[in-house]
């Protein structure tokens, strides 16, 4: 629907370029007003054009409005003007019948987006420590992570999506420690627990698994003597188990990339080389600082300190470069909200390697608080006091748990209320969605015990749509077609919050729908018409979900 009202302008300033003395006409913005009485479609146009033509907006307006008439289109009901001049476009209800039937019969064509042109994009996300288990702030990131991932393909990206592994530094170190000191404990051996090590019981498991496979062979060494390979151990088998949590939460990555392998392959010094040689990097009181400040950054970073160690954003730098070194065309970083600072000292890093300021994005996930019978259980993962994904994810499902962690915008804070979340209710917010599609699939059941045989893949050819006479059955038709511009507005936007908003919407018109009216009655034309408003509905349902990595389920 969206092309047809951008055709529509597009074609009234060719008409109007000469009369307002342009050679070019400015980008078409169009979108959907968030009151529907102000029609189907709007565009601030005339707004944008004041600017370059000097002249009230009201009067620009006008003048499109004049010339859309004069162009004599038989889709829209009207085009009218609001506010200072905001152009706003109402179809009929024809054209949103001949709609339906267009994505009934061209199914693919119509969910199908070339926005990223085979553009190459990555999108790195999760990226925990492997010091531990996944908690669920790491489980909303994968959530968002995954279902971009998802959108971004659908909508003609190539995706790759990749989790960097932090298997290198102090904190690494400190878990080893930590699994270290179990260990001996587990022999009776008095070793004192380090400060700052890492206390849950998930130590201990680890420790316990140190024993099982190497025995007593570590019990009397001190930890400088047996630190590498308890540590490995210890590190290789949180990252099993959150290979594990994520792919039975349905998120599974192209790559795992080591910051351990960019020392060890020599590529931070090769990426700090390439600084040097830019003139970007200077020693100064023994440490070694890169020059961020010339890109935009609050003050210059250090990237080797003065006892030759170098430190975290030294890795990131070398990492940063590898990824323009595969030739992505764009960069996608998911972080924590609490790495809101490190964007800029990123972004410098990227423009100093020459990455266009636009081509780097970073989408920041705040924290989830998790509510049970509306108190809210604390989380603090050192402790090990904290909510792992994988309790939410056994108590709730994977469903359930990654529909509600795209219910809000990725950098807005969340409540999870496993209550609500348990329950089959309007205000469990995925029940609701998938409600509509089983509830439609047992309209299709029910139509062909009836005897309608291929109820659901009906010939579209021979089914009456103008039979859709009610103000229901147009407001139905209405918010599943705005599908496509919202898929293209969360592609475009990279927030996958767009897509749970719209099904909640769609779901909630439809349910109201469902109680009003009958779909299935002895008027054969109007069934046949309403049957096939059904299954437009669900393909939008279902394709929605998919994106979202939610099941849809055919009876529930």
């Amino acid at each position: 629907m969206k092309q047809h009202v951008v055709k529509s302008l597009q074609t009234a300033f060719e008409s109007l370029k000469e009369q307002w003395g342009i050679d070019s006409i400015p980008d078409i913005e169009v979108e959907i007003p968030r009151d529907e009485k102000m029609g189907d479609f709007a565009t601030p146009a005339a707004m944008k054009l004041a600017r370059i033509l000097k002249k009230p907006p009201g009067e620009i307006a006008d003048e499109i409005v004049v010339t859309l008439h004069e162009q004599s289109s038989d889709i829209f009901e009207s085009i009218d003007i609001a506010g200072p001049g905001f152009i706003n476009f109402r179809f009929n209800n024809n054209f949103f019948r001949n709609q339906l039937k267009a994505l009934l019969e061209g199914e693919k064509s119509m969910l199908q987006s070339d926005t990223g042109k085979g553009r190459k994009i990555q999108v790195e996300f999760v990226s925990a420590n492997p010091t531990g288990p996944l908690h669920i702030g790491h489980g909303r990131g994968a959530a968002v992570g995954n279902a971009l991932c998802n959108i971004l393909d659908a909508a003609g990206y190539e995706v790759e999506r990749e989790f960097y592994i932090n298997d290198a530094g102090l904190q690494i170190k400190l878990l080893g420690q930590s699994v270290y000191a179990r260990y001996q404990q587990l022999f009776g051996n008095d070793i004192e627990f380090p400060e700052d090590g890492y206390r849950g019981d998930y130590i201990d498991s680890v420790a316990e698994s140190v024993k099982e496979k190497y025995g007593d062979t570590y019990a009397h060494q001190t930890f400088d003597e047996c630190g590498d390979p308890v540590t490995e151990f210890a590190c290789n088998m949180m990252l099993e188990n959150i290979k594990k949590d994520l792919k039975d939460f349905g998120v599974i990555f192209d790559s795992w990339q080591s910051e351990k392998e960019l020392h060890e392959k020599g590529m931070v010094r090769h990426a700090l080389d390439t600084l040097r040689d830019k003139g970007l990097l200077y020693e100064e009181e023994g440490a070694h600082w890169f020059r961020s400040t010339e890109f935009g950054d609050d003050k210059d970073r250090v990237i080797k300190k003065k006892d030759g160690a170098f430190t975290y954003f030294a890795s990131d730098i070398s990492y940063h470069k590898n990824k323009l070194d595969r030739g992505f065309d764009e960069i996608i970083d998911i972080w924590g909200a609490d790495h809101h600072g490190y964007i800029q000292r990123i972004r410098s890093v990227l423009e100093a390697f020459d990455l266009p300021r636009d081509k780097f994005r970073v989408i920041l996930i705040q924290m989830v608080s998790l509510l049970r019978h509306g108190e809210p259980v604390p989380m603090s993962k050192r402790a090990g006091a904290f909510i792992t994904l994988r309790e939410v994810i056994d108590e709730v499902g994977p469903d359930i748990t990654k529909f509600i962690f795209l219910t809000r915008k990725a950098d807005s804070h969340l409540d999870f209320d496993i209550d609500v979340a348990k329950e089959q209710s309007s205000e469990n917010p995925v029940f609701y969605v998938q409600y509509a599609f089983a509830r439609i699939s047992s309209i299709f059941r029910l139509a062909e015990e009836k005897g309608m045989k291929g109820a659901e893949n009906l010939n579209y050819h021979d089914v009456d749509f103008s039979a859709l006479q009610e103000d229901e059955d147009m407001s139905l038709i209405k918010k599943l077609l705005q599908y496509p511009v919202v898929f293209e507005g969360a592609a475009t936007a990279c927030e996958p919050h767009r897509i749970t908003y719209y099904l909640q919407e769609l779901a909630g018109v439809f349910h109201a729908y469902y109680y009003k009216h009958r779909v299935l009655s002895d008027d054969g034309r109007l069934t046949l018409a309403r049957l096939s408003l059904c299954r437009g509905i669900k393909i939008i349902l279902e394709h929605g979900l998919k994106l979202l990595g939610v099941s849809a389920p055919e009876s529930m």
